[in-house]
């Protein structure tokens, strides 16, 4: 036995419940009783509760990788340009053209080799965590399976 209700609906709602109720030929009746149980579910809610949490935890870790990947590129860049400031003897003008050249063409090669090096794969910062990784850990790991 079923009860009775009477509501109203604003245009709007109940124009796409009709819309929706025709495009899946079901009847407006069962749309809404069929989203009233899933609404006033509380399993429902506790898994859509519990998705919604594994889904946060998982990119609160994809973003603390990525600060820490982008921490470490940015420690590298600053040390590189305080290495090469403190190790770069100033250009005399009139060899200014020469270096220029040489710079672009410098320039084009370490183009092309990140290029083959985004293209292996393995980023600096997968690089720098291996090396950085204890000798005794090194070795304890490679030789278990």
């Amino acid at each position: 036995m079923r009860t009775k209700h009477t509501f109203r609906l604003p245009p709007e709602l109940a124009r796409q419940l009709a819309d929706y109720a025709g495009r899946k030929r079901l009847h407006q009746a069962f749309v809404v009783e069929t989203a009233l149980a899933s609404f006033l579910s509380p399993d429902n809610s506790e898994r859509m509760e519990a998705a919604l949490g594994k889904r946060l935890d998982r990119l609160t870790r994809q973003v603390e990788r990525l600060e820490r990947q982008i921490t470490i590129s940015n420690e590298a860049m600053a040390l590189f340009v305080r290495f090469w400031l403190t190790a770069t003897s100033p250009v005399p003008d009139a060899a200014l053209p020469a270096a220029q050249a040489k710079g672009r063409e410098r320039y084009q090669r370490f183009i092309e080799a990140l290029g083959r090096r985004l293209a292996k794969g393995q980023g600096l910062a997968q690089e720098l965590s291996l090396d950085a990784e204890p000798q005794g850990e090194k070795s304890n790991n490679s030789g278990s399976v």
